[in-house]
């Protein structure tokens, strides 16, 4: 499985962002697809995920993206997206997606050991 992050830049508070994974599997409605992101020096922490298509698309956010990011998939194109509104400096950091195993638990999709395949990371800066 290859992941391609894309979408990064640099934004000033309140402004927004789209970033997109493209993916080389058959289809990524077979996999639990997460965002995650990683400032230096810290650990990669959970942003967000979608859930396989078994899991009906379920999606789940890390306490302070619930609101203001969205996480969504789109079949036809293969890619799965974060759509970031509303951007607050310590929103700064690289971005990563990645796929794991199918799985509706809640627990799992928080937790980056589960996943098995990683992009390349974005980096998005959000200046105040």
């Amino acid at each position: 499985v290859q992941l391609q992050a894309s979408g990064g830049g640099s934004v000033q508070a309140g402004g927004s962002l789209r970033l997109s994974c493209a993916a080389s599997i058959p289809t990524v409605s077979d996999y639990n697809m997460g965002w995650f992101r990683q400032t230096p020096g810290k650990e990669r922490e959970f942003v967000a995920a979608i859930s396989w298509r078994g899991g009906r698309g379920a999606t789940l956010y890390e306490n302070s993206a619930a609101g203001r990011f969205t996480v969504s998939r789109d079949d036809a194109k293969n890619t799965v997206y974060l759509e970031m509104n509303s951007l607050k400096p310590e929103d700064t950091a690289v971005y990563y997606c990645a796929a794991g195993p199918p799985s509706i638990n809640a627990e799992s999709m928080r937790r980056a050991s589960r996943y098995l395949s990683w992009g390349q990371g974005t980096l998005v800066t959000v200046s105040s």
